[in-house]
């Protein structure tokens, strides 16, 4: 199912707000649904979480071109590992434990794996001190409840909505957490653990994007569905940026 990671985190994608009023208020959640009941799960789906962006990554040595990234070993996660292997990384999926270890022998040169919040936890600035942003392939990372179908639809009116109306709680907490906490953890990093935050430049960014844009060409093809939903949200995305674009204060 190409399409599951589209209900997770979009590369170059809508950050939280916006994710969220499309699966909310918009097609996502049904498209969500519809992808388990036409593949054969017997599953209600429910959002149930919500971390701020990602960091874009911790490596050990510092990239400023293209060809710096040829050739890396890295540990990345979903549809952003497959944009990075156009561009001559050689990525695995590694689980949470699994990380510092791999770092620490050589088997990675680099990884992704959270916010600052969460990577602090996990040591990554004990062997890798360049610490990259945007996390351009996780601008938000939605996380879902399955409920067996059956026993969803015995559950009580009542019993429902409060799952619901929890994980909706749970979202809000998430965000906010999120967007309240990170800065403490990068300024640990920088004055206490010798990190050296680094942004990627407009060409880096471009490359990234680039990439990203051949996948969705390419998953998309002989996908009806990956298609589909992915046409959905660019519909979504393009009439949000009315609002967006007018509303909200221009970032420096």
């Amino acid at each position: 199912m190409n399409a599951a990671s589209l209900f997770a985190a979009v590369p170059f994608g809508p950050e939280a707000g916006e994710f969220l009023g499309w699966i909310l208020y918009d097609d996502g959640a049904e498209l969500w649904q519809r992808m388990y009941d036409e593949n054969g799960y017997n599953v209600k789906v429910i959002p149930c979480g919500l971390i701020a962006p990602e960091t874009s990554g911790w490596f050990k040595n510092e990239i400023n071109t293209v060809e710096d990234l040829q050739g890396l070993n890295m540990r990345f996660f979903g549809l952003g590992a497959l944009a990075m292997e156009k561009l001559g990384v050689s990525t695995s999926l590694l689980g949470a434990s699994d990380i510092f270890p791999a770092l620490e022998r050589g088997a990675i040169d680099a990884t992704e794996f959270s916010m600052p919040l969460i990577d602090a936890r996990l040591g990554f600035h004990k062997i890798a001190k360049y610490n990259y942003f945007p996390g351009w392939h996780q601008p938000s990372t939605l996380f879902e409840l399955l409920v067996n179908g059956d026993v969803w639809e015995d559950l009580t009116d009542t019993a429902q909505n409060q799952i619901e109306v929890a994980c909706l709680a749970n979202i809000t907490t998430n965000l906010a957490e999120g967007e309240a906490l990170n800065y403490a953890a990068m300024v640990s990093n920088t004055e206490e653990n010798g990190v050296i935050i680094k942004q990627w430049n407009p060409e880096m960014l471009g490359a990234f994007e680039g990439a990203w844009n051949e996948v969705v060409v390419e998953l998309a093809d002989g996908d009806p569905f990956f298609q589909e939903v992915w046409t959905d949200l660019q519909e979504y995305r393009a009439g949000y940026k009315i609002w967006s674009t007018n509303i909200y204060l221009p970032r420096e």
